[in-house]
């Protein structure tokens, strides 16, 4: 495994490019609304990123081996879309969810996240797994700092999201970023803890844990890219870059409109 190491220079350019991500979700945040398709927003997005930002929407024409080449700026997954849904004509209602998953590109570095909107009125059931996929991302980040292992994040992600009577999706993971878009380390959001790599100063890396409402097995669509549940239940996921600092961790992905961290991850920062 080749983890890449950031030096100072690369962790100010990483929050730069992190933060432009999260303040594109604060653009979106008022378009995304019934009766809206998720294409307008990838037009939106496209036209905010290069024309606002002055950068590059790392998606678009994203290939890796064995895919075809992404054909939007951005991700849009709706209800039972896990991951890597294509932006389409299809107008979004009031009761869906909808992941929209950026990553930007700016001054050659990347910044990943990613949120959940609900639209219009959403059952609570649904606002359930909203929440409780928000507050599993925060458990694994809250655990992230030196020494730590990446099975300890996977592990406690794990452990909280089955608890509520949910589960975790396999096949897709956090991954490490920097110059590039995946890198090094694998960022699993299962697993036993005191595993897997040891975390050290200067890693930055994403926590996206995937949360499915019934059973974690996947489907992939005709197009290639897009990822549903097996079963058609619904699928929540949220996105934070993080790096690891010399006494815990920063999220490298905020911004005026970015949710905030909850009451115990708070709690735990005060006390520490």
């Amino acid at each position: 495994m080749s983890i890449t190491i950031k030096t100072p220079e690369e962790i100010e350019k990483m929050r730069v490019a992190g933060r432009l991500a999260s303040e594109l979700l604060d653009y979106l945040t008022p378009h995304v609304q019934p009766g809206v398709t998720t294409k307008a927003i990838d037009k939106l997005a496209y036209d905010y990123i290069t024309q606002v930002q002055q950068a590059i929407p790392a998606p678009l024409n994203y290939a890796p081996p064995g895919y075809t080449p992404y054909p939007a700026s951005i991700c849009t997954s709706v209800n039972n879309v896990i991951c890597h849904g294509i932006p389409n004509d299809k107008a979004l209602k009031s009761g869906d969810v909808v992941n929209i998953d950026v990553t930007v590109i700016k001054d050659g570095f990347h910044g990943d996240c990613s949120r959940m909107f609900s639209i219009g009125t959403v059952p609570r059931h649904v606002q359930r797994l909203v929440d409780i996929t928000f507050e599993a991302m925060w458990h694994g980040i809250a655990l992230v700092r030196p020494g730590a292992r990446l099975g300890d994040i996977g592990h406690v992600i794990q452990t909280f999201a089955e608890s509520a009577g949910y589960s975790v999706v396999r096949e897709f993971c956090g991954h490490g970023i920097g110059r590039k878009f995946h890198e090094d380390p694998q960022v699993l959001h299962y697993g036993k803890a005191g595993t897997g790599e040891i975390l050290r100063e200067g890693m930055t890396f994403t926590i996206e844990p995937m949360i499915n409402a019934g059973r974690r097995d996947i489907r992939e669509m005709a197009d290639g890219w897009t990822i549903v549940t097996k079963d058609r239940s619904l699928s929540a996921q949220w996105e934070h870059t993080v790096l690891v600092t010399p006494t815990g961790f920063e999220v490298l992905t905020t911004s005026a409109g970015c949710q905030p961290a909850p009451d115990f991850v708070r709690q735990t920062a005060l006390a520490a």
